[in-house]
């Protein structure tokens, strides 16, 4: 059974970091992109980040780009999502998912295993 834990979330105040970490069991993680996703109160899942299997491939959402690092450990079965200068509006559950491909992509559906998700909350 393929399962992705996300943890590492919490409470912290603007410009802040955290870094929430995804583990994933059941699968051989190397042979796949990963994504992570943010779902804020009122608003879509949004697409924050995506990594190729190999980490040579890398793309942000525009509304985090230098300020987000994904990155992944293969050998750990992990992903990461490093959050500097935080704002208020990153609040949101964060959730990693398995893309159905070795590239990843922006649109939820392409993505075919999902963590349970990790509550970032960002006070002003």
């Amino acid at each position: 059974q393929v399962q992705l834990v996300e943890s590492g979330g919490g409470l912290v105040q603007a410009g802040d970091s955290l870094t929430v970490s995804c583990l994933a069991s059941g699968t051989t993680f190397r042979n796949y992109a990963m994504g992570w996703f943010r779902l804020a109160p009122e608003k879509e899942r949004e697409f924050v980040a995506g990594i190729s299997w190999s980490g040579g491939n890398i793309d942000y959402a525009d509304s985090v780009k230098g300020r987000f690092t994904i990155s992944r450990d293969n050998a750990k079965n992990t992903v990461y999502l490093e959050m500097n200068s935080l704002k208020p509006e990153d609040t949101a559950v964060y959730y990693c998912a398995r893309s159905r491909y070795q590239t990843y992509t922006s649109k939820p559906g392409g993505y075919d295993v999902w963590g349970q998700g990790t509550q970032v909350t960002v006070s002003s």
